[in-house]
């Protein structure tokens, strides 16, 4: 029997050192500084919305909640973190663990090649009411406009974006980790 215990912290132990190997990049929130609430209001959209930030069960979750509408030509909220002096080079995925209010939401790419406020990569993921991972592979984002570069290069990422866009919706949606990874 204790070889068995032995044998199984040992396995598992393997199994998260080589999780945590794959992520080049983890954000958890522990420093919530680093994002930044922006809506359409920039542009003269009437998007209203916040970020939150909660402890749950020791963990800190950033909470983005508002009203989108696209009346006045708006339609977003989001929160977005700098990523320019992060190397994420080797990066195929953004893995992001949310839940929310069932509806559609996107993770916005920006690169050192997205010179115009509107230009992104997007990736679109439907959240439930229970947390759940999502691993979007970043050579699948689609780009927003015909002037950029049909592929998103790791590289050149320079922010991650966290978007309720496009249609009228009320936008409830939780946190827990974004990461990049290999």
């Amino acid at each position: 029997m204790r070889k068995q215990i032995i044998f199984l912290t040992v396995f598992s132990l393997l199994i998260m050192q080589n999780t945590n190997a794959d992520s080049l990049f983890e954000d958890n929130f522990q420093e919530p500084g680093q994002w930044k609430f922006i809506s359409d209001n920039v542009m003269g959209g009437l998007s209203t919305g916040s970020i939150a930030y909660e402890m749950k069960e020791g963990q800190s979750i950033a909470y983005l909640s508002g009203d989108v509408t696209t009346e006045n030509n708006g339609g977003f909220i989001q929160f977005r973190r700098n990523l320019k002096e992060i190397d994420l080079q080797e990066a195929n995925y953004v893995k992001i663990t949310a839940k929310g209010n069932g509806e559609k939401y996107y993770i916005h790419l920006r690169t050192s090649g997205t010179i115009l406020p509107w230009q992104y990569y997007q990736y679109a993921f439907v959240v439930e009411e229970k947390y759940k991972d999502f691993i979007l592979p970043i050579k699948k984002f689609k780009k927003s406009g015909s002037f950029q570069a049909n592929v998103v290069k790791s590289r050149s990422i320079t922010s991650i974006g966290v978007v309720a866009y496009g249609r009228d919706h009320k936008a409830e949606i939780y946190v827990k980790e974004i990461s990049f990874i290999k």
